[in-house]
């Protein structure tokens, strides 16, 4: 019998599994509902918000005036989902919410107009948004739905349902306006990623397609040649391939009940393949929970339409044992995917996990893992993540820290920048674990802050650790509607200089020679003394180093030389230059920023930023005495968090954590004695 390469059986019995969770429990898949899971049920409504954790905060203390700021943490898990949706939301409906508004005197039915082609009926969420000092009851299709006095309720519903409120049925014409039926053909020559939407941004697809949006609430999806039915009526079309593409825009009106034909090619702003480079997403889950089932197919499209090079899908855990795709990592573990090509090389890896210790990503692994997670759902927070990367080590992966960071930081910042908030995932073992030689890399650009993971790096770099900069976006095609979440893998990237072809190996190989820069769009170059990342100068003192930074990218606003005593140059995007007059052991990073731009999917602006050159001076490598002691106080702090919130159920566990501390403190102070 012959099954589908992109669905092997486990592979189709773990996606089939994964359809009957979604189906009993929707987005969150049944996970334990600690207040990150609860909160993924809010997402799909409050893409382009801001003011949730504000909202969330200000809920708490409205029950609970004691609580301290801090202590307001623990009692968020107590928050109603859908009264948070209503809030943040503050009277607004969107594409695929409408509200029926309880009020003293009645009710009434808020909605922005959605297209149906032919009567289809409209499948959407309706807010029962009461402001009633009473309970009430509304009936949906027979169900009946208790809305607490002032409360609010999330309920699916069609345009063809039966809502009754105060004793009469709710008219829901609102909802809904008919529009003739046409037809869209898209071709650009190449897979790319096409948006497609009408009046109210509402978003035409495919038919089988998700319905994604990407951070900037735009409809998206991947192909080439594809038709999808739309009303015939004005449209905008806008086709786009990754960060090393331009966009091109057309509106359009289609003639109804005829096919209308759109050709629509982007422009290359340039072509990293072509000098040697290439670009990778380091973290990015197949299924992670979510509101649709990720498969490989849909990988294989956006991998293409994406001009993603290297896409590294990483099996793991949510808020419970279950590991996500650890069928796939099973099946094909040391293999290329099946839709891989010369300039596309697609992997199944692995996210390990601690919510304490940190997430570190591993690609290119030979086979499973004995253990994907430590510290869940009551679990010890043992071993220490070094275990893991010695382990993921022995099967081939490079490693690095995921979304390290979560707080903007500045390089004047001390240790309680990563130390603070409790178990939050922040890669608080990384400066142990580089300090020893466990972990290749950190991922400076991810789904969180930029700028907190940056100064940290340089950090860590200037006492003595050699790390790569990284990228991982954490994004997840299991969800549809979900902020840079749902966006599409491969916004931001780190681009790798490889010798030779395309290969998992030569890839990995030149990211752990730390040949690389991260990137949410822009081309950044860095030559020192005609040396690039990863390489080494060795100088005498005395000796000038000529600089040179260039970059490419409409979203550049500013570039930065900087070494370890802070920014050496700055200036205009294009190129940079600077002279450096050779002194104490350093090194030089390149790094460029723009505020919010169309091409940057993140809210965070636009950010690229190198490894470094090292400059070692009469055989002396870079180990600032300031940034050493700083990485001391980070691990004395690291001791006293997991003294005080590390979960152990046997003798000698916190003794096994203690000891890597201390190991790692010898390093850093051999470090300080040889400076």
């Amino acid at each position: 019998m012959c099954h589908d390469p992109l669905l092997p059986p486990a592979v189709a019995r773990a996606a089939e599994e994964y359809r009957r969770l979604l189906a009993e429990h929707g987005v969150t898949w049944g996970e334990n509902p600690i207040f990150y899971v609860k909160s993924m049920a809010t997402d799909a409504y409050l893409m382009g918000t801001d003011t949730f954790w504000d909202v969330c905060h200000a809920m708490v203390a409205a029950r609970r005036p004691d609580l301290s700021p801090q202590e307001r943490r623990a009692h968020l898990v107590g928050l109603d989902m859908d009264e948070i949706v209503r809030n943040v939301l503050d009277g607004r409906v969107r594409d695929n919410l409408a509200a029926l508004r309880l009020t003293p005197g009645g009710h009434t039915l808020e909605a922005l107009p959605q297209a149906v082609l032919d009567d289809r009926p409209l499948r959407t969420t309706l807010l029962l948004d009461s402001a009633r000092d009473e309970k009430t009851t509304v009936t949906v299709d027979g169900e009946t739905h208790e809305i607490a006095p002032r409360g609010a309720r999330l309920v699916g519903i069609t345009s063809a349902s039966e809502v009754v409120a105060d004793g009469r049925r709710v008219d829901l014409s609102a909802l809904t306006r008919p529009a003739a039926a046409a037809r869209l053909r898209l071709r650009a020559g190449f897979p790319c990623r096409w948006g497609v939407h009408g009046e109210h941004e509402q978003g035409w697809y495919p038919e089988g397609v998700p319905a994604r949006r990407d951070y900037h609430v735009l409809p998206y999806f991947h192909g080439d040649d594809v038709v999808l039915d739309v009303p015939a009526e004005p449209l905008t079309v806008r086709v786009t391939r990754g960060m090393e593409y331009g966009a091109a825009q057309v509106e359009v009106t289609p003639v109804a009940g005829e096919e209308t034909l759109v050709e629509l090619t982007p422009e290359r702003l340039y072509d990293a393949a072509a000098r040697g480079w290439y670009g990778g997403d380091m973290h990015v889950h197949l299924n992670w929970a979510g509101d649709t089932v990720g498969l490989p197919e849909h990988a294989a499209a956006i991998q293409h339409g994406e001009d993603l090079h290297v896409l590294n899908l990483v099996a793991g855990n949510v808020s419970s044992q279950r590991v996500y795709d650890a069928e796939a990592l099973e099946h094909w573990a040391g293999r290329d995917l099946p839709w891989s090509d010369a300039t596309h090389l697609a992997r199944l890896g692995v996210e390990y996990r601690n919510d304490l210790l940190g997430h570190l990503y591993a690609f290119g692994v030979s086979a499973p893992p004995s253990r994907f997670h430590t510290g869940f759902a009551g679990a010890a927070d043992w071993p220490p993540n070094a275990a893991g990367c010695e382990e993921l080590r022995g099967l081939g992966a490079l490693l690095g820290y995921s979304h390290p960071f979560h707080a903007a930081a500045t390089d004047a910042d001390g240790p309680e920048v990563g130390l603070a908030s409790g178990r939050n995932c922040t890669a608080r073992e990384i400066v142990a674990d580089a300090a020893l030689g466990l972990v290749d890399s950190l991922d400076v650009l991810s789904q969180t802050t930029i700028t907190g993971p940056a100064a940290i790096y340089r950090r860590l770099v200037g006492a003595g650790n050699r790390l790569a900069v990284t990228a991982g976006t954490d994004a997840m095609i299991s969800f549809a509607r979900r902020g840079n979440q749902s966006n599409p893998p491969g916004w931001a990237r780190v681009y790798a200089r490889v010798d030779g072809p395309l290969t998992a190996a030569s890839f990995a190989e030149a990211v752990r020679r730390g040949r690389t820069f991260g990137t949410t769009g822009p081309w950044l170059e860095l030559s020192a003394g005609g040396r690039g990342p990863g390489e080494t100068l060795d100088l005498s003192p005395g000796d000038r180093v000529p600089i040179v930074v260039r970059s490419i990218g409409p979203e550049v606003e500013r570039l930065e030389i900087r070494t370890a005593d802070g920014v050496l140059a700055e200036g205009p995007p294009g190129e940079l230059t600077a002279e450096l007059v050779a002194g104490d052991p350093t090194y030089v990073v390149a790094v460029a920023v723009g505020g919010p731009h169309e091409r940057s999917l993140t809210g965070e602006g636009v950010h690229a930023h190198t490894s470094p050159v090292y400059l070692d001076v009469a055989g002396r490598h870079v180990a600032r005495p300031e940034d050493v002691r700083w990485c001391l106080d980070w691990l004395d702090g690291l001791e006293a968090m997991v003294r005080d919130l590390g979960v152990f159920d046997r003798p000698g566990q916190l003794d096994d954590h203690l000891a890597l501390y201390e190991r790692a403190r010898r390093v850093y102070r051999s470090r300080l004695a040889g400076a």
